[in-house]
């Protein structure tokens, strides 16, 4: 996430604070994601990477996939914080490697500073320049490795989200809490309109990768700077960056116009052997 921005929101105050709510459960979630995403079920012998790693659950997820090594990093001090207590909890003995980094500022030492599987999930797109930040982290790919990342999808109302993400970051909690709870019952009511139960729906939501509904709510509403890109745009990108596109999820296009927020498009790049 770029020091640089003017304004940036407390991404690592609610990480921190859903990372109170992570049990086994979460992250035997985030470990299903995660298999898809690497369209395999281990990462036996192979490094990894987190870039932004949050509330460090896909950290730990990679842990529990038998990653040789597990590197995280992220610019916000609670963020690390929270990841390194996170990893100390379950994974005590792990010898993870976590600090504290602007990937705008990253780049890697040598051959050996580069992974197997670089993961950024719903980052990038924070930074206040993303093609430059996806470009950073893309350098720590090894050859034959792989890129997983999700980024927000364009939809017409990118310049209201933008507007909006700016005003909330900038409010006292006090005021961000009713502003989520009214969102939060609009969003579950085209929940109910789609014909699916709004309380079933927020039970399951650990589905989600092992997230929670109320704290995606906040990273959705606050998540500023914030950028989107298509997914046509997003292929030509890492096409140019010498990489090829294995998978992608959600790709479809922004539902309602995107009233309710746009979602992530998910994609496995992989970056030819040498």
């Amino acid at each position: 996430m770029n020091m640089a921005a003017p304004h940036r929101f407390a991404f690592g105050d609610n990480w921190e604070k859903f990372s109170t709510l992570v049990t086994n459960s979460e992250i035997d979630e985030a470990v299903v994601k995660l298999k898809q995403m690497l369209l395999k079920n281990s990462l036996d012998n192979k490094s990894f990477l987190d870039v932004g790693c949050g509330s460090g659950l896909h950290s730990l997820a990679a842990v529990r996939l038998g990653a040789r090594t597990v590197h995280a990093f992220d610019i916000d001090p609670q963020s690390v914080s929270t990841t390194k207590k996170l990893l100390s909890t379950y994974a005590p003995d792990y010898p993870a490697h976590v600090e504290l980094k602007n990937v705008h500022e990253a780049a890697p030492v040598n051959d050996h500073d580069r992974y197997d599987i670089v993961y950024s999930w719903g980052v990038l797109h924070h930074t206040g320049d993303m093609r430059d930040a996806i470009r950073k982290a893309s350098a720590f790919v090894a050859p034959d490795g792989k890129f997983i990342i999700a980024i927000y999808k364009k939809s017409p109302l990118c310049a209201f989200w933008r507007v909006e993400k700016s005003f909330y970051s900038r409010m006292p909690p006090f005021l961000q809490f009713p502003i989520t709870a009214v969102f939060s019952g609009i969003y579950l009511l085209g929940v109910l309109i789609n014909g699916k139960n709004p309380v079933e729906y927020v039970k399951s939501y650990k589905g989600f990768r092992g997230m929670n509904f109320w704290h995606d709510m906040i990273d959705w509403l606050g998540g500023y700077p914030y950028e989107s890109a298509s997914p046509a745009e997003m292929k030509a990108f890492f096409s140019d960056l010498g990489f090829d596109l294995d998978a992608e999820y959600n790709t479809d296009p922004v539902k309602a116009m995107g009233v309710f927020g746009c979602g992530c498009a998910e994609y496995v790049f992989s970056r030819a052997p040498t």
